[in-house]
């Protein structure tokens, strides 16, 4: 049996509903794209929606439409997708790592305050990583009192919520992305939410070229003849009509298949809760996890790892990891320790010791498989197999 790590949940409807855009012949972003926006707001109850190509896009949008640029300075967790930290490049900002809190995989809010006390900070991007919200509260508390502004990296975080208020809606914006490891997808793709009017309507005009109205409003307007004005340097990050008619059905299920991951997720807490070596994800009262992934850390403790310790568990981990996919089980680190890839290590003259918690991340975390389609019998192949190789 091959179970894949993850797979997007695409059916007749996404099939049928990818077809009209073709039909139309409206394939640039157009109106299934301002449904797919529309949609989005609903559901996670965030005002405005503003559809990217991707969810780096969105991130590099953000920071300019805030005025992020050069000699600027952003706080990033070093445990997170490379992409965090190139979007701040993009704008000749320079990122400033920050260690993470191993329980969560996210921004430890206490070396946070000592950065932006000791440093001059312009802006914080906090990571919702694998489907749990950083601790915004504390964040914004952080933000408020230094006057950062705040971009929420909400790659990982649809369906992701602190109380009834949804990943995204704490910053000045968050910036979701619909990959197909993601809960949702569009292949590609991404939106930037934000509760500020003014604020959405500046991204609008830079995801376009900086055009002063879109090809759909001129289209639907008088004087569509005509093209807009360009009074801004802007550039070409939108949506195609065809993702977004695959976002509007994605959409439509997007509260089944998140039942659906999540009682996958319920499955691996009770089948692996008696495990040595594996520390499963916690979730703190009051939050909801969304498991874009499920990761657990190979450790028998989240304290005292030393680089002695980490390397020897590491050594561990890939083993386990080997083994499960010589059985057919796929299996991924849960991301990596950017201060240890090649660009930032050298640029910035990085240790691995530097931010010792992200390098425990890197080395000992693993994801399982996880998709909502998951059959019983396949995640009892899995358990079977860990067993098999923990035996």
């Amino acid at each position: 049996m091959q179970i894949p790590i993850s797979k997007p949940y695409f059916d007749e409807e996404d099939e049928k509903i990818i077809i009209k855009p073709l039909q139309s012949g409206w394939v640039v972003q157009g109106p299934f794209v301002k449904e797919f926006e529309e949609q989005f707001s609903t559901h996670t109850k965030i005002p405005y929606a503003v559809a990217c190509s991707n969810c780096t896009t969105a991130l590099h949008l953000s920071l300019v439409a805030l005025g992020i640029g050069a000699g600027d300075k952003v706080v990033v967790p070093s445990f997170t997708y490379v992409a965090s930290a190139n979007a701040i490049e993009y704008t000749g900002a320079t990122p400033i790592f920050c260690d993470i809190d191993l329980k969560s995989f996210n921004l430890d809010v206490q070396k946070l305050e000592e950065i932006v006390a000791k440093d001059n900070i312009k802006a914080i991007m906090p990571v919702h990583l694998f489907g749990l919200c950083a601790n915004m509260p504390k964040i914004m508390e952080i933000a408020r009192e230094y006057q950062l502004k705040v971009i929420e990296d909400c790659a990982c975080g649809f369906d992701s919520w602190i109380g009834d208020r949804h990943s995204g809606s704490f910053g000045d914006c968050g910036c979701f992305s619909f990959h197909p490891r993601k809960a949702i997808s569009t292949g590609e793709g991404g939106m930037l939410a934000t509760n500020a009017k003014t604020f959405a309507e500046k991204v609008r005009c830079l995801r376009d070229h900086g055009a002063s109205k879109s090809d759909l409003e001129r289209h639907l307007e008088e004087g569509g003849s005509l093209l807009p004005h360009f009074n801004t340097l802007g550039y070409n990050y939108r949506l195609t009509d065809m993702q977004g008619a695959l976002g509007v059905t994605q959409m439509q299920k997007a509260r089944k298949i998140m039942q659906e991951r999540r009682k996958i997720a319920r499955w691996y807490d009770e089948a692996l809760r008696d495990f040595p070596l594996l520390l499963l994800p916690k979730t703190p009262e009051g939050f909801t996890h969304s498991y874009q992934s499920y990761v657990a850390l190979f450790a028998p403790s989240y304290e005292g790892l030393t680089l002695e310790m980490i390397d020897k568990y590491n050594k561990k981990r890939n083993l386990l990891m080997q083994k499960l996919e010589s059985l057919g089980i796929s299996t991924r680190q849960g991301t990596h320790a950017v201060h240890t890839l090649g660009y930032y290590h050298h640029k910035y003259s990085l240790k691995e010791e530097d931010f010792l918690v992200s390098l425990a991340a890197d080395r000992l975390s693993i994801s399982l498989p996880l998709y909502p389609q998951m059959r019983e019998t396949e995640f009892s192949y899995v358990i079977e197999g860990i067993q098999k190789v923990f035996s």
